[in-house]
């Protein structure tokens, strides 16, 4: 599977137009430094010019910058949204009928609108992973986390994208787009690692009983396997690492 593609904002809107070169010692410190011009060539390379001594103003104001451009902007946040920073993006879908999609051997090639319980997403700088939620109300730091019982997922939550479309940003106005990109993707095949699903003739099973219509309008949250982790230890972990 393809990893995620995930770039910073406007990426496409963004030149390099200067370099800064620090000189320590062996301990790393950093003693000395050189500021240099970034040239853009013909064939799109760009070239490191030839630089000069830092001046320690022009520093501070570049770092003023920089500082000033990487704060988050204020904007609205919808009820979906349950944690912001500058790392990740999370929210809570609601239980809802949703349509998926299905290529695999033992299931075939099938597409049916199915129940989905509430599900938590959480789209970061080191990847994308779910969980689902026994609630269906907006979930609280006490909520209990359960495994996303889908395809084309790793242990913790960890989505494999795979061939899918998603945002190269990570913000509030990309929320879509990046349930879009799970939800129309194809599930193709159970990741290795921890059980998604607690039914009695395994995954293959409970998802064709899904495509029948077996379970309604309600998706049977018997089978939710806990993860023993809260809302709260998700918001606090470092990077969404769970181990």
């Amino acid at each position: 599977m393809k990893g995620l593609d995930i770039g910073s904002d406007r990426v496409d809107e963004l030149a390099a137009i200067s370099a800064i070169l620090l000189y320590g010692r062996q301990d790393r410190s950093a003693v000395y430094g050189t500021v240099h011009p970034v040239m853009q060539g013909k064939s799109g390379r760009a070239t490191i010019g030839a630089g000069r001594p830092i001046d320690r103003m022009a520093l501070v104001d570049c770092l003023r910058e920089l500082a000033q451009n990487a704060a988050p902007k204020a904007e609205f946040l919808p009820e979906t949204v349950l944690a912001v920073s500058q790392e990740a993006v999370m929210w809570w879908c609601r239980p809802a009928m949703r349509r998926v999609f299905f290529d695999c051997q033992e299931i075939g090639r099938r597409s049916a609108v199915v129940p989905h319980p509430g599900l938590v997403f959480r789209a970061a700088s080191s990847g994308f992973s779910v969980f689902a939620l026994q609630e269906d109300s907006r979930p609280t730091p006490e909520s209990k986390l359960h495994e996303p019982p889908y395809f084309n997922t790793w242990d913790w939550g960890r989505i494999c994208i795979g061939s899918a479309h998603v945002p190269k940003r990570i913000d509030i106005e990309s929320i879509g787009g990046w349930e879009g990109g799970f939800f129309e993707s194809a599930f193709t095949h159970p990741n290795h690692g921890n059980k998604r699903v607690s039914h009695p003739n395994g995954e293959f099973a409970f998802w064709k009983e899904m495509f029948d219509g077996k379970y309604g309008e309600q998706f049977p949250k018997e089978a939710l396997v806990s993860m023993d982790i809260t809302l709260a230890d998700l918001i606090a972990s470092k990077k969404g690492d769970l181990k």
